[in-house]
């Protein structure tokens, strides 16, 4: 009963989003608005029905219910209850569901606001949110159906969550994820709208700014927090290894990251504006790929569901999108150009440029590597394969060239910038980060791509400091203390300051990643009990291997090890493997000594053989938490851009109103 319900639930969901399209298109075609209301409420009743339906698949998970094939998948009598909630995006079916849910949360808030300033946008707004939609739906009701019942004899117990999947960061990171793909299709959705109802100004960047910024924040955060459950769970020793399912996370971010900045010239010069309509055309298409990639199993990853039907199905609607939206993009490509042009290669609007071309061209071999499984067997037959160190080398000059233009671009000014005022502006960043790199020579750092990199990275976060202490003391000369200035500072422009924030996290993020990518040290031995091993100046001794049964049928085999630095005892870590005896898939458990400097992490290799014996994996992983300290202060600085500020708000208002109105195109 209960899953009947659930499934007629999704039906009404997707006859819903179907009758939105259709009363929109019908809407705007008769010029009656009544049918555009009712498409707008349709958009919002379709988040109660498949929040419904959601609702009852996790009743089913919570009740153990076998008869249902994708609980059997899933989940076990012994799953823990919030494993059981999680299980909803623990396999394709109850994803896609779970994806379904997130795109009508944002479908449903995004067209539920006032329309006053979006009036001409809405009828086209509703029709293209709703081909989303529909086809999300329409891969839930019919081809992924969650509520599909097994044939035959219903199973006592069920196969349980994938093991890789019990981590606390997977329980987060696959829904920030989706937030971040799931948004960004509100500002593709009101670009397109914006192409074909000709209203070509900036209004749909203002009406949707915020809604990217959001967007933009889960995604990055979805991305930290996989970095966190590689380096937890996977064994890789670091946190990231260019997985596909990685790259196709990481790929769109890029996009709409070149995105962000660009838009900031439309809005400021007037500028780019076919740009800005390319960039998040192709961020959404990115969105639909990534999502294509991990349900496809097209690409081998240890993160993709298995094979199925869904991803023919995918490749065509991101065909048919693309083409759509690049027709309406090439139809009003002459009402798009702005009334500014580039006047200076030395110049903010010059530098925002700049600062696209090397997000894309990293994003472009990222994209070029990642498929190139694909790519060589569809030309040669054979199936090929790009490994980590080819793209570490590929994209390490364009990642420094992008930290050098985050430090420089604040520097420049609109229109033009002086070249001389420019090299007095970086005379006392460019020394401090030279004599910084000359003392990290004498302490003995003396790989040249890690002087390069500290050299880059101090030469950019001296700028960035330098832009916080130009406009606080500005401040301060109004009678401000200095922290009421600094205070005031980030609450009057937060777009600005949180973008400095953002890009100190970024560096923060590089020193650390300079110091695992050049520094770090590995080691593997087989280890009889007693045995020592040597890494660096830290010392391990194996004291035991004991195996145990664990809950929900797992059997856990557990090593003890003491870890010694320059002869003293600093931790106790117990490194484990664990066997999940249904499906006999195994998980490796690593374990960490941590500091502010490095990581000392302990791998479990392999199941051993004999109870006196392991073979253990060891890491020292210098600066790593560096990696995740730049992440909160990524987050930290996004949150502070993304902060609505009723003052902006206002001022963006009036201008808004301020604007000779711009006739709606009947075509």
């Amino acid at each position: 009963m209960i899953a009947d319900l659930g499934y007629i639930a999704l039906l009404f969901a997707f006859i819903t989003a179907v009758y939105s399209a259709f009363a929109a298109w019908y809407g705007r075609r008769s010029d009656n608005w009544r049918w555009v209301e009712s498409a707008r409420n349709a958009t919002v009743i379709t988040l109660p029905l498949v929040a419904l339906s959601a609702a009852l698949l996790i009743t089913l998970l919570l009740q153990d219910d076998f008869s249902i094939e994708y609980v059997w998948r899933v989940s076990s009598i012994e799953q823990p209850t919030y494993l059981k909630v999680t299980a909803l995006w623990g396999g394709q079916a109850g994803s896609l569901l779970f994806w379904n849910l997130l795109l009508a949360i944002f479908t449903a808030a995004a067209m539920f606001r006032k329309w006053d300033e979006q009036k001409p946008l809405m009828p086209y707004a509703l029709m293209v949110a709703s081909f989303t939609q529909i086809f999300f739906l329409m891969l839930s009701a019919f081809v992924e159906n969650p509520f599909a019942r097994i044939t035959g004899m219903i199973p006592a117990n069920g196969n349980g969550l994938n093991p890789l999947l019990r981590h606390p960061g997977m329980i987060i990171h696959p829904p920030m994820l989706y937030l971040g793909f799931t948004g960004f299709t509100i500002p593709y959705t009101f670009a397109v709208a914006a192409l074909m109802s000709g209203k070509l100004d900036d209004t749909w960047i203002r009406t949707t700014r915020r809604w990217t910024l959001v967007a933009w924040l889960f995604l990055s955060l979805g991305l930290i927090l996989g970095g966190r459950w590689a380096y937890d769970v996977l064994g890789w020793g670091g946190y990231w290894g260019w997985d596909p399912v990685e790259n196709a996370s990481l790929i769109p971010w890029l996009s709409g990251t070149a995105f962000l900045h660009s838009v900031m010239i439309q809005e400021k010069r007037d500028m780019f504006k076919v740009w800005n309509m390319f960039l998040i055309i192709v961020t959404y298409a990115l969105v639909i790929l990534g999502t294509f990639v991990v349900r496809s199993g097209v690409i081998s990853s240890v993160h993709s569901f298995a094979e199925s039907a869904v991803g023919p199905l995918f490749f065509g609607f991101i065909a048919v999108m693309f083409i759509f939206s690049a027709y309406w993009l090439n139809k009003r490509r002459e009402e798009l150009a702005g009334k500014n042009s580039l006047t200076s290669f030395f110049s903010r609007e010059a530098a925002f440029l700049y600062n696209n071309f090397l997000i894309l061209a990293i994003l472009v071999i990222t994209f070029l590597f990642t498929y190139y499984p694909i790519i060589s067997e569809l030309f040669t037959g054979e199936r090929g394969f790009v490994g980590p160190p080819v793209y570490e080398k590929a994209l390490a000059p364009l990642f420094a060239l992008l930290l050098l233009l985050m430090g420089v671009a604040p520097l420049t000014m609109w229109y033009r910038t002086s070249m001389n005022r420019l090299q007095k502006a970086m005379l006392w960043p460019f020394i401090i980060a030279t004599t910084t790199i000359i003392v990290l020579f004498f302490l003995n750092i003396r790989h040249w791509a890690a002087l390069v990199g500290f050299w880059v990275v101090t030469f950019a976060v001296v700028l960035t400091l330098m832009e916080f202490g130009k406009g606080t003391r500005a401040r301060m000369k109004h009678g401000e203390n200095v922290f009421v200035a600094f205070s005031n500072l980030m609450a009057r422009n937060r777009r600005r300051y949180g973008g400095y924030w953002i890009h100190m996290g970024v560096l923060i993020m590089a020193v650390g990643i300079i110091g695992v990518e050049l520094y770090q040290e590995e080691t593997q031995q087989l280890m009889q009990i007693g045995d020592k091993i040597s890494l660096g100046r830290y010392e391990m001794q194996l004291l035991g291997v004991q195996q145990y049964e664990g809950p929900d049928d797992l059997i856990i085999t557990e090593a003890t090890v003491d870890v010694y630095d320059n002869g003293d005892l600093v931790a106790t870590l117990t490194p484990r493997r664990e066997i999940y005896t249904r499906t006999g898939q195994p998980m490796t458990i690593p374990k960490a000594r941590s500091t502010i400097a490095e990581d000392f992490y302990v791998l479990l290799a392999e199941q051993p053989t004999s109870p006196n014996a392991a073979i253990m994996r060891v890491f020292l992983n210098p600066m790593i938490n560096w990696v995740w300290a730049g992440g909160f202060v990524f987050v930290l600085g996004t949150l502070i851009a993304a902060w609505p500020d009723a003052v902006e708000d206002r001022i963006t208002a009036v201008r808004a109103r301020r604007r000779p109105a711009i006739a709606v195109a009947g075509d």
